[in-house]
């Protein structure tokens, strides 16, 4: 992965964080805002864009489990992050 899909990742983990918004949330609805910032910021949709806003979610529920840095040490955790 490289440096700017892990900033991707942060930045969307970020917007993810500042709403609030349950790290196990399935509904659509609310989880457009992420694909349609996916799209607007990062020219992303489809496949491409679910894969990103499930990593920011596994971002953070990563970095709320402990105090290691998912995005530096992943790989521990078969989270693809590198």
């Amino acid at each position: 992965m490289s440096e700017e899909y892990n900033s991707q990742i942060e930045k969307i983990a970020t917007l993810i964080a500042e709403d609030r918004i349950s790290l196990d949330e399935q509904d659509s609805a609310k989880l457009q805002k992420y694909y349609n910032f996916a799209k607007t910021h990062f020219n992303l949709t489809g496949e491409p864009a679910a894969q990103l806003i499930n990593e920011a979610f596994l971002y953070l529920k990563l970095k709320n489990a402990d105090s290691i840095d998912p995005l530096q040490h992943g790989d521990e955790f078969g989270a693809g992050f590198s």
